[in-house]
């Protein structure tokens, strides 16, 4: 009895019933759950955000995300622009040290093949390269600034004279139209001219700041010298192991293209310097000296500098010497130019250096916006630095290159070894030949 009253309990499973497991039998496997469909007359929740996030068209959405990276990017590279500004002071006898250094590094390096210690050859090239390049620059702005007050009075004469045969030629400017015009050139020369010869130098303080950021030039640039590729392998310290070597190469290749740009620059600036300087003298056009030192001045802002300082040459030579002696001016410019273009630089600058004009242009014209004359003479080699080491992290030919087999010395070395590279597109609107 006690047994049936047990069994008949509920919730209960008498021991005898329960079901015995097979050791070996397979277990089935897990059907997969079917999704619940929802009763019929039932409402479908969907998630507000997964709703907008499906109406916004792709293109919104990508330019969305480019943009808020750019505008990232744009904040970083304002900051590091005030921070630049904030320690010009500092940083621009860097960059005139550096630029020193790409000029001078290729005679250090001579002298170290011929067997002369690196130290003894640092001091050599310090002493004479500082010495004959003091020397010519000391005689090119000693001689552009006692020739600017004689320039400046020739140019508002040249001025006077355009602007009355302005009026009495064949357009007949009335003299409203032109009386604004010559005020406003004649007072901008004017003025020019008391700012340069009345000099920057009128205060102690700026002498003394003046004294102490040359004395910064020549400490750094005895670093640079000695102590450079030293420097250089601190630097790389900080780049990951496993793209070291290749950030080693684009960099050497970005040091190359310093050099080549620094010496290509330095030896237009002096044979445009003579040529011009000589047509002047020979055609009689006065202030012949303090023109060719504004030649070899302006050579060092490309494009725009050697425009400019053509166009003083040969506004003098148009009113002192006439048109014929203008013409013969202009012809000597444009015969320069050509050489400049087609014989200097590419045996100079070498591969990857060349920079198309357009890029030239709007690179000194965002350095003159942003950081003045400074801005403007740092553009161009900043470009070049940028332009040969971008192509070299991108060039397959790069990958295997072993950084000590790239002499930054070398013209040949500024680019990768790629057929081609020297060769620059063309605009055309012909259809390519197949």
């Amino acid at each position: 009895m006690a047994s049936r009253k047990h069994a008949s309990r509920p919730g209960t499973v008498s021991s005898a019933r329960a079901p015995q497991a097979t050791p070996h039998a397979p277990h089935a496997p897990h059907a997969p759950h079917a999704p619940q469909q929802p009763a019929h007359g039932a409402s479908t929740r969907v998630d507000p955000a997964d709703d907008v996030g499906s109406l916004v068209p792709r293109v919104l959405r990508v330019a969305a995300a480019l943009g808020w990276r750019l505008l990232v990017v744009a904040g970083a590279v304002y900051v590091v622009g005030v921070v630049v500004s904030y320690l010009a002071a500092v940083i621009v006898p860097v960059a005139v040290a550096l630029l020193l250094a790409a000029l001078l590094s290729p005679a250090v390096h001579r002298l170290q093949v011929q067997g002369v210690p690196r130290g003894l050859a640092t001091a050599l090239v310090m002493v004479g390269g500082l010495a004959a390049l003091g020397g010519v620059l000391t005689f090119v702005v000693a001689t552009f600034v006692r020739g600017v007050p004689a320039l400046a009075a020739e140019l508002s004469t040249s001025v006077a004279t355009i602007v009355n045969w302005l009026s009495t030629g064949p357009l007949q400017l009335s003299a409203e139209q032109l009386s604004g015009v010559q005020a406003q050139m004649i007072a901008t020369l004017n003025a020019n001219q008391s700012a340069i010869t009345s000099g920057a130098l009128t205060t102690a303080a700026t002498l003394g700041e003046t004294v102490a950021q040359m004395l910064l030039v020549v400490f750094v640039l005895i670093f640079f010298l000695h102590g450079g590729p030293g420097i250089w392998q601190f630097l790389l310290g900080a780049v990951p192991d496993e793209v070291r070597a290749r950030v080693d190469v684009a960099g050497r290749r970005g040091v190359a293209a310093l050099v080549s740009y620094v010496r290509a620059t330095a030896v237009v600036a002096v044979v445009d310097a003579v040529a011009i300087g000589i047509g002047l003298a020979v055609l009689g056009v006065p202030l012949a000296v303090p023109l060719a030192a504004l030649v070899f001045l302006g050579a060092f802002v490309p494009i725009i500098g050697a425009v400019v300082a053509g166009g003083v040459a040969l506004l003098v030579a148009l009113v002192a010497n006439g048109p014929v002696a203008a013409l013969i001016v202009l012809g000597i410019i444009v015969a320069m130019m050509q050489l400049e273009g087609h014989v200097l630089q590419p045996v100079l600058l070498g591969r990857a250096v060349k920079l198309h004009p357009l890029a030239v242009v709007l690179a000194i014209a965002t350095g003159l916006v942003v950081a003045g004359i400074a801005g403007a003479l740092f553009a161009v080699p900043l470009l070049a630095v940028l332009n040969s080491g971008i192509r070299s992290l991108r060039s397959a030919a790069d990958q295997h290159v072993d950084p000590d087999d790239v002499h930054t010395s070398a013209p040949q070395e500024t680019g990768p070894d790629e057929p081609g590279l020297d060769r620059q597109p063309e605009l055309s609107t012909d259809t390519p030949t197949r």
